[in-house]
């Protein structure tokens, strides 16, 4: 120490000697100090301080200065209380009084930081302060800002008392963690005449360190109830859980062994309470914003009655799940995982409506049972059937609770260490109690006040049926145990309806594990019954893979039977294995130059027959394993495809099976599964605004199937939590594959993409495509000039001409003997010479028909390009339309009025006019003529097994074909398609009513209308009803006394929303008809008288009210409705756009909310919660709340909307909107995300988030702006502690 430090230390000294007065002391030390021009607060002097105090001027005097050093603020009091803390809390048990006189410094000054943290050395003092405690090495945060390490710091010198307290009480030796964070062990001293000192006054010793044991008990339990010390803590239990976890242990070993606690004021039991509190600890309460949240949310429990009146319940919140099982089972095909994008939209729904687990788990077990009542008795025709529905019960619903489940305590033990093993207890098992409690509950179903209530009678019958197999999903995946089945009343004796598939012993299945052979009735068997269990599966595998080849083709055909369509127990694991089946792996000493697929032809047939049906295809689609099954296609369709028909097998019934058979199988299913007939320029123009799915290509499939390679090592992960999934379910190639793996497919996609983009041209005369036309046009038609010398040849549209035949090729035998792909690469040209012959007179429709079926037969995967020709040519309006006379093309005459009024019947609940069919009524009904070729394809089809999967591919075709036609295109085809298959008529005039909303854009609107009242209650459509049932209704179809029935509209949107091309509209409409419907809850929920009362409180509004409180529940209710509406409309790309660019645009124009001048404020403020419910739930849908995203451009989004809230807040965007609107929907916004989904915060730049936290308080939302600034992370720790201490 030099001077003037020196100076400073004699001039103690001689003080100390003298006596000297401390106020005297400390202003003779502070001029010496400003003397020699030494800021003050001095660390040095702190330094001084502390060195001179311990040990060898220990007495009273020498404190007293310290004291007064403090308190006249010449030592910086953060860094004296450091340096002693280090100093006296290891030898508190030889220095009791110097421990007395440090609790009491700490409660005085320790705590007291504005006026430091703002000194112009403070810096320094900070560097000195974590030398000195270590912080940086013991928390793992670097405090960079004053704020950081004023959290650190009271967290240390708090957590030093607390583990001095437990040592002191020998309770530190049963802490887990033997190496404490803290130094607090007594040292031994070095000088005897303390020892010797200590011998003489041990009794009194004695008694003042447990005086001191208990006054430290009660310093900590002061401060931690101090207001801006607990806020301060607060950010510690956010940025550095694990330490805090430790710290509230030691707190709990404090309440629950502590003597001392006993004999202190502090009692354990509310000590036990802050503990178990604390994740409501630091805060006052909460904002304006969250308690009308709260109001809503504590309005009734999930299966409570409530009070609300028609048009809500708390089923209403919950109607996103509703809408999203329903949607998938539109029976389009899916590349994402229908698990895990349920399990996201369970975890965000559970955020946002502040709900248990009990209350999530019970709802979407009951959307799950509304969607298998809804459809009990579906259409019949291409979609998918109860199997599915139950599929979506039994299979994805459980597996994404269990997901859930598993997260939630993976995530409890991963937090808990060994130091935290009482909290363990708390945590893991929590969540799967509230699911075993949602089971049981569904034992209740019936009664008033339930959910289930709106299903009929049938449903109250059926419904211990589908919980016995509910409760059988969750014991085959461990999320519960057999205990289950003694559940009071899970056993009732009036059962009727046991499902077919009950889980039992069949004893077929017991049979083969014991080695039994596969005979014939043992294969009919196991085809009908699934397995019980995943030991069964891996035996008919083995089979498949190492059986004799007539063994591997019936292991096969049972693992696509009923285990693929009905084996909900195991489907995850069957899905699997059928997947694997079209992915053989290479022999090891395979030599042979052909492909080794080749050998494996007749099994690859029976798996690509066997899960061609819609339901198979939808439940690969729901498990995510559209992008593998498209890459194993790819592979085998480019193998055979580049083989001659001269290779063929003889199936075990006697089928020949040709390499042509296999390709097409598996072309057809492959093109299943992404929109191949839509113009490409639809993505590519319309990009992420494009409707959902409309983005599918082979080269998207192949994206998300290499991402999973790449990211997982493998491209499925197990979904069961019950056993891990065998290793012969993997994938057969851990390598990436490209479209350049597969020329002859790329070939054929680019054709197809310039069918679809432009006229069709580049058929050069000589070459072998040019050939092969001819070839093939002699094959379809030779047979009607009947060998003359005039038949079609080849050209190009407009161009067709007549040329010498050699005959008809009518013999099979003399059939091309082409290879696969080079069919393909002809058809179109084929196509187009026979649709220009046909328009220009010289081939009759008949002709044509038949010649396009001869083709279709020859190759069935030509069907494909044939719907891609006549999908592209339809749209470019250059054929002459095709009078369905009945004499040249089918007349529909016979069934166009009974279609036309069950159109007007199934649309009625929307109020939307119907054109008519036929205008004047005599006109004759026309088709474009590709359209009227195609129909009369398709109705050449026999509707039988082997046709069904051409089928599958032409009907959905046939339809968006249809509906790019003028109307009435699509209602003509489904006449024509009534008089071939009568018991299709349901499904075939739902597929028409669809199209009316296709033409006519204000018909839309009228159906988005309809889907808001009908939630509501509010439809003049729909009187009476409201809600999930209002909305969804019980299904459709003439098995409802007095034949079809209307349908609810929100069914109707969601079979209409794929093919409105314009999303971006879409959405603009959802945002006017949420806002207009706030405003027609406020005409119906809240009188006149009210509103004028209303109209006198602050901000318009007292939550307290009864009829505010459901109004904002119904305003949640649509809010709700309109973000799931949006997101499965648009998905991510049109929620980005909301978000960057429709939002900011709304706030910014003028708007007249309330011309009338009625309910001002009030409309107004709801309206701003309504959209601020709505853009966080559309966040949350498409992205989630997890903390790592589903997609990088969640971070980039939030950030960009952050930033328009914190330019509008500092007066650089000037808002057209009502202020009272933008207030509510700012502090609605960040209060959800907050609360809902607060791993946003941390994408957030963190000069976002401080200037939205700086207009929060401008807006009088203090604790909002704090509460931001919490979630932000450790780099937001040291702002948040600033906004904390300025309000000190």
């Amino acid at each position: 120490m030099s001077w003037p430090w020196d100076e400073v230390v004699e001039f103690t000294k001689a003080a100390q000697g003298m006596g000297c007065d401390p106020s005297g002391w400390a202003v003779q030390v502070s001029s010496a100090l400003a003397a020699h021009g030494v800021a003050i607060p001095s660390p040095e002097l702190a330094q001084l301080l502390a060195s001179h105090l311990c040990w060898e001027n220990d007495v009273p005097l020498a404190w007293k200065y310290v004291e007064k050093a403090l308190a006249a603020n010449i030592a910086p009091p953060m860094l004296l209380v450091a340096l002693l803390s280090v100093r006296v809390i290891p030898n508190r048990h030889y220095k009791p009084v110097a421990y007395r006189l440090y609790l009491e410094l700490i409660r005085r000054h320790a705590f007291s930081f504005t006026s430091q943290i703002k000194g112009s050395h403070f810096k320094k003092t900070m560097a000195s302060i974590d030398d000195t405690l270590h912080l940086s090495e013991k928390f793992g945060v670097q405090a960079c800002e004053p704020g950081a390490l004023v959290v650190e710091y009271v967290f240390a010198i708090l957590w030093q008392l607390l583990d001095a307290t437990l040592d002191d009480e020998g309770l530190q030796e049963i802490t887990p963690v033997k190496n404490p964070e803290w130094v607090t062990k007594t040292q031994d001293m070095e000088i005897e005449g303390e020892v010797a000192l200590s011998e003489k006054k041990t009794e009194y010793n004695e008694k003042l360190q447990k005086l001191n044991t208990i006054m430290a008990i009660e310093v900590v339990w002061h401060f931690l109830h101090q207001k801006v010390i607990s806020k301060l803590l607060s950010l510690a239990r956010e940025n550095m859980p694990s330490h805090w976890d430790a710290f509230t242990h030691h707190l709990n070993l404090l309440a629950t062994s502590s003597s001392a606690l006993r004999n202190s004021t502090v009692s354990p039991e509310k000590l036990q309470f802050f503990i178990i509190d604390t994740s409501r600890f630091g805060r006052e309460g909460k904002s304006r914003h969250c308690q009308a949240v709260s109001t809503v949310v504590s309005s009734g429990s999930l299966t409570s009655s409530g009070g609300h009146g028609p048009g809500y319940s708390n089923c209403s919140l919950w109607i996103p799940i509703d809408l999203y099982l329903e949607d998938c089972l539109d029976g389009s095909v899916a590349a994402t995982d229908a698990i895990e994008v349920l399990s996201g939209l369970i975890k965000a729904l559970h955020a946002f409506n502040g709900s248990t687990w009990y209350d999530a788990f019970l709802a979407i077990w009951m959307a799950s049972l509304r969607v298998v009542q809804r459809e009990r008795d579906p259409l019949e025709g291409p979609v998918p059937h109860l199997d599915t529905r139950l599929c979506m019960l039994l299979s994805i619903t459980t597996l994404s609770i269990a997901n859930i489940i598993e997260e939630e305590e993976a995530t409890a033990i991963d937090v808990v260490e060994p130091s935290n093993q009482w909290k363990e207890k708390t945590s893991v098992g929590r969540c799967r109690k509230d699911l075993v409690s949602s089971i049981k509950i569904l034992g209740l179903a019936g009664g008033s006040g339930h959910p289930e209530s709106a299903m009929n009678d049938k449903t109250v019958n059926c419904i211990g049926n589908m919980r016995h197999l509910i409760v059988e999903a969750c014991i085959s995946r461990n999320l519960l145990d057999t205990s289950a089945y003694y559940w009071p009343g899970y056993i009732s004796g009036h059962i009727n309806q046991i499902p077919r598939a009950l889980p039992n012993q069949v004893p077929n299945w017991s049979a083969l594990m014991k080695g039994a052979p596969l005979t014939s009735s043992v294969v009919n068997a196991l085809v009908a019954t699934p397995a019980s269990s995943l030991a069964e599966l891996e035996k008919i595998f083995e089979i498949a893979i190492n059986g004799s080849d007539n063994d591997k083709v019936s292991a096969a055909t049972i693992l696509c039977g009923a285990s693929l369509v009905r084996g909900w127990n195991i489907q995850e694991h069957t899905v699997r294995f059928v997947a694997k089946l079209l992915s053989p792996s290479v022999p090891a000493d395979y030599a042979e130059a052909e492909s080794h697929l080749i050998s494996h032809g007749p099994i690859l047939n029976v798996v690509l027959t066997g899960i061609s049906s819609v339901d198979c295809v939808q439940v690969f689609s729901f498990h995510g394993l559209v992008p593998e099954l498209a890459g194993a296609l790819m592979a085998i369709c480019e193998v055979f495809g580049s083989c001659f028909p001269s290779i063929s097998w003889t199936s075990i019934t006697g089928e020949e099976i040709s390499v042509h058979t296999v390709f097409s199988n598996a072309f057809i299913l492959l093109l299943r599964l992404w929109k191949f007939n839509h113009p490409p320029l639809e993505y590519c123009i319309m990009g992420d605004e494009a409707p959902v799915g409309s983005q599918l290509t082979p080269e998207f499939l192949l994206l998300l199937r290499n991402s999973r390679v790449l990211s997982n090592g493998k491209i499925t992960k197990n979904r069961s939590s019950s056993e891990p999934l065998s290793a012969a379910t993997s994938s057969s190639s851990m390598q990436p594959i490209f479209m350049d793996s597969f020329p002859k497919l790329k070939t054929w996609y680019r054709q197809h993409q310039a069918c679809l983009a432009s006229t069709l041209s580049g058929l050069v005369h000589g070459t072998p495509v040019h050939q092969n036309v001819d070839v093939l046009l002699n094959m379809m038609f030779g047979k009607f000039t009947g060998g003359s010398n005039q038949t079609i040849v080849s050209g190009t549209s407009g161009n067709s001409n007549l040329s010498s035949s050699s005959g008809p090729a009518d013999d099979i035998s003399s059939r091309p003997k082409l290879a696969a792909w080079d069919i393909m690469e002809a058809v179109p040209f084929v196509v187009d010479a026979a649709l220009t012959a046909c328009s220009h007179g010289r081939l009759y429709p008949r002709e044509l028909a038949t010649g396009l079926k001869d083709l279709a037969d020859f190759l069935p995967a030509s069907l494909a390009t044939i719907v891609s020709y006549f999908s592209a040519e339809v749209t470019r309006g250059v054929w002459k339309p095709a009078y369905m006379n009945g004499t040249d093309w089918p007349s529909p005459a016979a069934n166009l009025s009974s279609v036309e009024e069950n159109i007007k019947k199934i649309v009625a609940t929307t109020g939307v006019d119907v054109p008519s069919l036929v205008a004047g009524g005599s006109s004759l009904a026309t088709l474009p003529l590709p359209l009227a070729a195609f129909v009369s394809l398709t109705i050449t089809y026999k509707l039988d097994k082997a046709s069904e999967r051409f089928l599958n591919l032409a009907g959905p075709a046939l339809e968006n074909l249809a509906a790019s036609c003028p109307w009435p295109s699509m209602p003509i085809v489904a006449a024509l398609w009534t008089q071939k298959v009568k018991r299709w008529t349901d499904f075939l005039v739902f597929s028409a009513s669809r199209t009316v909303f296709h033409h006519n854009k204000d018909a839309v609107v009228q159906l988005l209308k309809s889907c808001f009242g009908a939630m509501l209650g509010l439809s003049p459509q729909i009187p009476n009803h409201g809600g999930v049932g209002g909305l969804l209704g019980h299904g459709f179809g003439s098995h409802f006394s007095g034949g079809l029935s209307p349908v609810a509209p929100g069914i109707l949107y969601l079979r209409v929303y794929r093919c409105i091309k314009n999303i971006f509209l879409l959405t603009e409409m959802t945002l006017s008809l949420l806002m207009a419907s706030v405003k027609d809850i406020m005409g119906t929920v809240v009188s006149k008288e009210t509103s004028e009362k209303l109209k006198k409180t602050k901000y318009g509004m007292k939550y307290g009210q009864v009829s505010l409180a459901a109004a904002m529940a119904r305003v949640k209710a649509i809010a709700t409705l309109g973000a799931t509406f949006v997101w499965l409309s648009g998905g991510s790309g049109i929620v980005q756009c909301l978000l960057q660019e429709m939002l900011p645009s709304w706030f910014i124009s003028a708007h007249e909310l309330d011309e009338e001048g009625g309910n001002g404020g009030i409309v107004c403020m709801l309206i701003g919660h309504a959209l601020a419910y709505f853009s966080v739930l559309c966040g949350m849908f498409a992205w989630g709340i997890d903390s790592v995203s589903v997609s990088k451009r969640r971070a980039r989004v939030i950030t960009s909307h952050m930033e328009f809230l914190a330019s509008a807040l500092e007066g650089k965007i000037s808002l057209g909107c009502d202020w009272v609107l933008w207030r509510a929907y700012v502090s609605g916004f960040v209060s959800l995300v907050v609360d809902c989904a607060p791993s946003w915060v941390l994408e957030v730049e963190l000069h976002v988030l401080t200037s939205v936290s700086q207009g929060l308080k401008q807006l009088n939302e203090g604790e909002l702006a704090l509460a931001l600034l919490e979630k932000g992370g450790v780099m937001a720790m040291g702002a948040a502690a600033e906004l904390i201490l300025a309000s000190e």
